[in-house]
């Protein structure tokens, strides 16, 4: 289907334009509506930069990824309908937060379930596989179907938007994920969604020039709901397009960003505090603050966002020998929840400790 010369092509192309519409975005975001898209709010909890930086890659990225659509259908006849149709809601939704719209997060939550809803019914995204027998019985029902891929898209868009905040955080994750994801489509020749992936990777790439080791441009709320949704996309289309690889891999590739949501919503209850409200009390967040209690390191913004990477990639990694076996994914998926706790616990205990939080 998709010759060589087109695919170099089409993923040249996508690479020149991402970079350069990711730096043209970034000179003039300050004069966009008077600044309207600089984060200069530095007392927010998941503020973590001393002076004013736009937060406009959610922009960049999602005219990136419209040429990217744009240049795939040009060249090999097909309109990515889904992803189109993901990236224009979930950037709209973003986009509203990054000029400074603030709405009600209640809100926000109710906009993205219909949102989700409308694109499972009418785009027809499903789950073939899944290993848990008596879900798997459940999802005959289309109901159920409907609801279970509503919790798993906004479990990965909210912990997308969750551990946005430090240079490169988010987007080296979704590379890593991107990348487990590429490998296994190569290697069942699966070259449609392998192509697909791999224009997102550049993209992630080209963005991540502006925004690591020292941030030019953020991703923005924008940004993160938009690539959150379409990795959770990445996910159930890798699940259904090799069904020998059990469904408990994907969760395992997804444990941080679904834990991380999942955690903070009942660590904040526990505390009496809305479950929905900021705090700085996430894991990235606290890690930050014991490596700058170290003093040894002149900039823990950006080499947060590596040893977070780095400790994720080494708790995966084994997962990817064992991806085809069920019974291990299973259990691997919540040994990494419990090592995930106990990670938690340490660190929270040091910088209580050492910082007072």
């Amino acid at each position: 289907m998709f010759s060589e010369q087109a695919t170099q092509s089409f993923l040249s192309i996508i690479t020149l334009v991402s970079f350069f519409v990711t730096l043209i975005v970034q000179k003039i975001s300050s004069k966009i509506g008077n600044g309207v898209l600089l984060d200069q709010d530095f007392e927010k909890p998941q503020a973590y930069h001393k002076e004013p930086v736009p937060r406009s890659g959610g922009l960049a990225t999602f005219i990136s990824i419209m040429f990217f659509i744009l240049i795939y259908q040009f060249l090999f006849g097909r309109v990515l309908n889904d992803y189109l149709f993901l990236s224009i809601i979930f950037f709209s939704i973003g986009f509203l937060e990054d000029i400074k719209l603030k709405t009600n997060p209640n809100i926000r939550l109710i906009f993205m379930i219909i949102a989700l809803s409308l694109s499972i019914i009418f785009l027809s995204i499903n789950i073939d596989n899944i290993d848990i027998s008596f879900v798997k019985s459940w999802m005959a029902n289309r109901f159920f179907e409907i609801i279970f891929i509503l919790l798993c898209f906004l479990f990965v868009i909210n912990g997308a938007n969750l551990i946005d905040g430090f240079n490169g955080l988010l987007v080296i994750h979704l590379i890593l994920i991107n990348f487990i994801l590429l490998l296994i489509n190569i290697n069942s020749q699966n070259m449609e969604l392998a192509l697909i992936i791999t224009g997102q990777i550049a993209i992630f790439f080209s963005f991540l020039l502006f925004n690591f080791p020292k941030a030019k441009i953020f991703l923005g709320d924008s940004g993160s709901y938009l690539f959150g949704s379409l990795i959770a996309l990445n996910i159930i289309e890798t699940n259904n397009l090799n069904p020998e690889i059990s469904s408990f891999f994907f969760c395992i590739l997804l444990f941080y960003l679904f834990f991380e949501v999942f955690f903070s919503f009942f660590r904040k209850i526990y505390l009496k505090k809305s479950p929905l409200s900021p705090d700085s009390n996430h894991l990235h967040m606290l890690s930050f603050k014991c490596l700058e209690k170290t003093k040894k390191f002149t900039d823990c913004n950006y080499l947060n966002s590596v040893v977070v990477n780095l400790v994720y990639f080494v708790l995966i990694f084994p997962g990817i020998f064992f991806k085809e076996n069920p019974f291990v994914c299973r259990y691997w998926f919540f040994f990494l929840l419990i090592v995930y706790l106990i990670i938690y616990l340490r660190v929270y205990s040091f910088a209580k400790k050492e910082i007072d939080i």
